[in-house]
């Protein structure tokens, strides 16, 4: 019996020591560490920031099927406009029917600007889509110009 309770002792002693000596260092991605500070736009150069803009089933989806067809003709359009113009950097639905529709990925100054453009959206205008935009770091040329 002894030669079973005093190795259990040991190991219990031993894990003990273990538990009471080990402070856990909390994780952080490498990309938090990579960010600039917000009070610093620009701090590290090779980051860029650009804006992701989630579009979303607005309230208005009833019109009849060549109106729907005719401002999904324009919104192409003006997706085909921005890009040319360098705005947006990628586009596209999501494949799915749910509330979330698709992206854009844009290139712009700031959010008002953003904002400004794709309230030029003709699917935006007729109340068929809605968005939300919000900034987005990544390596400067890590995948755009």
């Amino acid at each position: 019996m002894a030669s079973k309770v005093l190795p259990a002792l040991l190991l219990m002693g031993f894990l003990v020591i273990v538990m009471l000596s080990f402070h856990p260092t909390p994780l952080q991605s490498i990309a938090v560490k990579s960010l600039p500070p917000k009070d610093k736009p620009g701090a590290n150069p090779e980051l860029k920031r650009y804006w992701m803009v989630f579009l979303r089933k607005g309230p208005w989806r009833n019109q009849d099927s060549a109106t729907a067809a005719k401002i999904q003709r324009d919104h192409l359009a003006n997706i085909g406009r921005l890009a040319q113009e360098g705005k947006i950097l990628v586009a596209g639905p999501f494949g799915n029917d749910e509330d979330l529709r698709g992206i854009f990925i844009m290139s712009c100054n700031d959010s008002l600007e953003a904002v400004s453009l794709v309230n030029t959206d003709p699917a935006v205008a007729a109340g068929r889509l809605i968005f939300e935009v919000k900034p987005w770091w990544t390596a400067r040329n890590c995948l755009f110009n």
